[in-house]
């Protein structure tokens, strides 16, 4: 984690300290249950709680401790037997490692899960009040980089909210997917312990038990997971891009915010460059290249092994916090996003009426043309529109043939900005709803 790339709330997940702690309550919880069934004294568990719950686990005690034993969790056992004394002896009783490491995983997880969803919201918001805010903007749409036909500034925005809605939605999943516990013992088979110490467990971390676990939770679970943190990741970049390509400065339609004393180079002092988008675009792919490493991990020896572990002890933290940092990047760049409607105009402007050409051919093929007698008399005056600057409704007054079937004031009316935008409204219920 690059604390240039990071944020509180979500690398507090993955520091020492929260993970130490996660493991005491999966031992704590796991011993309450055991007390109750009757295989270990109530007070033992009572002993561990007040003792264990009170204590701030020394990190570098447990550093020291693993270097001796090579072994992270007897390394934390050892501390925490330091603090709780003899009835420690009665913690971990019939689990194994992969019982705490895997669930407090699960654990971290679903809490970055939630700040994720908590930052796709303030997402859409910003999206939402941007897309009302310039519902009837005109602008051009493009296809292959190309000016095509009119559409509205509001609609790029409707549809990046509407994938960010569903984005949201994989995350809900995702969450879903990965909130199991297993305290299941050695090779899953509870023999050495009861299953309602799982379900216990389960209960007080809000996760729900793994039906069956062999010694580890199925990584086809954490392939899902960061799955899904790689196909919000390729959300923001698409929007990052559209956003670079809206700000070049032949198009110049939006811009981020060029806050006052910012510089945009070292040496051309009148530059303002997409900095942000460009940095969405290199932390997406960081994002997107930490599910590969996931999906592998699903393929483990047998009941286990731990070639999953080196892997997720990397991408769990920096997958998560990059993502969180780049939502909350995006939120900023959308929420003070520069928008110019005049530049808008001009490049509607800027090739002579060309982005009405389907409504002439639908209108010559209508009063009985060909299909392709029509294509080639709107194409023949289009092509003098793109090669010597002509204005292209006055091009198709002129041409003969055109006008043997048009009227002046027929093809006039194929020039209305507004027919593009009349279905602005359909569009926006679908995507936001009646309000």
């Amino acid at each position: 984690m690059i604390p240039r790339y990071s944020r509180p709330e979500m690398t507090a997940i993955w520091s020492p300290e929260t993970k130490f702690r996660i493991w005491f309550e999966i031992e704590a919880h796991a011993l309450d249950a055991l007390a109750e069934i009757g295989t270990v004294p109530k007070s033992a568990a009572e002993t561990v709680w007040a003792k264990g719950g009170a204590a701030t686990f020394d990190v570098d005690r447990i550093d020291e401790i693993e270097r001796v034993t090579k072994h992270d969790v007897i390394a934390f056992l050892t501390h925490l037997a330091e603090i709780v004394g003899e009835d420690a002896r009665f913690v971990h009783q019939g689990m194994t490692s992969s019982d705490v490491l895997d669930t407090c995983f699960n654990v971290q997880l679903v809490r970055a899960a939630d700040i994720l969803i908590a930052d796709v919201d303030k997402l859409l918001a910003a999206l939402k009040r941007r897309a009302f805010e310039h519902k009837n903007t005109v602008t051009i749409g493009r296809s292959h980089g190309i000016h095509a036909e009119p559409i509205t500034f509001g609609m790029k925005m409707a549809q990046a909210y509407a994938e960010f809605d569903r984005c949201r939605a994989r995350l809900v999943a995702a969450r879903a997917e990965v909130a199991t516990c297993a305290i299941s013992g050695a090779v899953g088979s509870f023999a050495n312990i009861d299953p309602r110490v799982e379900e216990h467990v389960a209960a007080k971390l809000g996760l729900v038990p793994e039906p069956v676990s062999t010694q580890v939770i199925p990584r086809d679970r954490h392939a899902m997971y960061f799955a899904t943190l790689g196909v919000v990741a390729s959300s923001i970049e698409r929007l990052a891009t559209e956003i670079r390509h809206l700000q070049r400065t032949e198009v110049l339609e939006a811009e981020e915010y060029f806050s006052p004393g910012q510089k945009g180079s070292s040496a051309m002092p009148h530059k303002r460059n997409p900095v942000l988008t460009e940095n969405l675009t290199g932390l997406a792919r960081l994002v997107r290249g930490m599910a590969l490493p996931a999906m592998e991990n699903v393929a483990l020896w047998h009941e286990r092994d731990i070639s999953h572990s080196s892997v997720e002890r990397m991408i769990g933290p920096d997958a998560t916090v990059t993502l969180d940092f780049a939502l909350a990047r995006l939120t900023g760049v959308i929420d003070k996003l520069l928008v110019y409607p005049d530049n808008m105009q001009k490049n509607l402007d800027r090739l002579g009426g060309l982005v009405h050409s389907q409504r002439v051919l639908l209108a010559l093929t209508q009063k009985g043309v060909s299909r392709e007698d029509s294509y080639s008399l709107v194409q023949r005056n289009a092509m003098k529109v793109w090669e010597q600057g002509a204005d292209f409704l006055t091009e198709l007054k002129a041409d003969p043939d055109v006008k043997a079937v048009l009227s002046d004031a027929e093809l006039e009316e194929k020039f209305d900005l507004g027919y593009h935008t009349k279905q602005i409204d359909t569009i926006f219920r679908r995507v936001f709803g009646e309000a």
